[in-house]
């Protein structure tokens, strides 16, 4: 059979005939491999460089390559967190006529690293919870796909940084099925191969004195099993709120805050009978909501402050109809960012008169509006809305503050 190249994308098997399929993949010349950090694989994995990208190459039997380049291919429309798939290829066969494995080819994840890279120096307890978190974020992401991994492990995982965000991408779907609703037996064998392979991988690194002498692996495995279990019920229950209920919206944020996760995305559908929310999670470092808020809204904030502005800049966006994740023709976060700042944080920063506002900064009254709102809110078990809060705050709590300091009207 000749050799044969299986592409997403027309143009990648073009770029991709110069490399030297006819060499097993172990023996390939320096000149087109690249350098980059490689986790530990059952199979031969190589980095190379075809035309202007970087791409991560896997040896495997046709059926796996196939089957598993199909799998990608699904998590991809499914917009889950995974290597990005390329192409396949097959019909290959060295100088004396021997038959090589088949190749499967993704597109290296620029940023990415493999988590024994991420060890090589001692990481903090605090920051390897947060990988764990990302890691379950991962797994919930998968099973509500109906995508059952079968084998959950660091090693089978890609980390990434961005701006103080952590999340984690599949890399080895070889394992893998889709269904379109897994069972809850489907889902607990995953946690369970999750825990034993997490608890054996923390405990090499152990040995090999790798990992910080306070991280214990077997709490560290069980704590992913209780960390998947709190977010899978915060993201599945019913999520159906009346059109006057907006702080039920509210209250979900606040408990999956509570957990640790913060609101990476949210969908509101609107029907007669309610709107249906939609909560994508993700994992931050500390410091993030500051600089998100800072670059967003150009508003200076305490890391607390900044959280609470996020998320109702992220509720007010998803009942904005040019707010569309993802779309090119949708709005840019930037842009409705302004015009929350605009519309909706200025007004209600400038109904409280500015002699009671004892020299708070601007992002502290915000907040402390949100705060009564919320608290009004429960109280009537109906959203009251902001115009109403601001009144019952400057009314109820603002005259128990004494000694007010004037603010200079160029703080607004």
């Amino acid at each position: 059979m000749d050799l044969q190249i299986t592409a997403t994308d027309p143009a990648h098997p073009a770029t991709m005939l110069d490399l030297p399929w006819d060499v097993p993949l172990e023996e390939w010349p320096e000149k087109h491999l690249v350098a980059l950090p490689r986790g530990i694989s059952r199979h031969v994995v190589r980095f190379a460089r075809a035309g202007s990208e970087v791409f991560a190459l896997k040896e495997v039997g046709e059926y796996a390559a196939v089957r598993e380049y199909g799998l990608l291919r699904d998590l991809d429309r499914l917009a889950v967190p995974a290597v990005d798939p390329v192409a396949v290829v097959t019909g290959r066969y060295d100088a004396q006529g021997e038959a090589l494995e088949p190749v499967l080819i993704t597109r290296q994840l620029k940023g990415s690293l493999p988590y024994r890279s991420m060890f090589e120096t001692t990481m903090r307890p605090s920051t390897i919870k947060r990988l764990l978190d990302a890691l379950a974020v991962l797994l919930v992401r998968l099973h509500l796909s109906g995508f059952a991994w079968g084998d959950c492990s660091l090693s089978n995982t890609l980390f990434r940084r961005d701006a103080g965000a952590y999340a984690a991408y599949l890399v080895d779907a070889e394992t893998g099925q889709i269904q379109p609703k897994l069972t809850r037996g489907q889902r607990d064998y995953d946690l369970e191969v999750a825990q034993v392979n997490i608890i054996g991988e923390l405990m090499d690194l152990e040995a090999g004195g790798s990992l910080h002498p306070a991280v214990d692996p077997v709490q560290f495995g069980e704590e992913i099993v209780a960390r998947y279990g709190e977010l899978w019920h915060e993201l599945t229950r019913t999520s159906v709120y009346p059109k006057d209920k907006r702080h039920y919206i509210d209250r979900r944020i606040r408990r999956l805050n509570d957990l640790g996760f913060d609101v990476a995305e949210m969908q509101i559908q609107r029907s007669p009978g309610g709107d249906t929310v939609t909560f994508l999670p993700k994992v931050v470092d500390a410091g993030h909501h500051q600089r998100q808020l800072l670059r967003l809204t150009g508003l200076d904030a305490e890391e607390n402050q900044a959280r609470s502005l996020l998320n109702d800049l992220e509720t007010w966006m998803a009942t904005q109809e040019d707010y569309a994740p993802g779309d090119p023709l949708g709005a840019r976060p930037e842009v409705l960012a302004h015009r929350w700042v605009r519309d909706v944080f200025r007004p209600a920063v400038r109904a409280v008169p500015l002699e009671l506002r004892e020299g708070m900064d601007t992002a502290q009254i915000y907040h402390e509006l949100l705060e009564h709102r919320w608290y009004l809110s429960e109280r009537a078990q109906r959203d009251i809305g902001m115009d109403s809060a601001a009144e019952d705050y400057v009314r109820t709590i603002l005259p128990r503050r004494s000694h007010p300091v004037p603010i200079d009207p160029e703080d607004v």
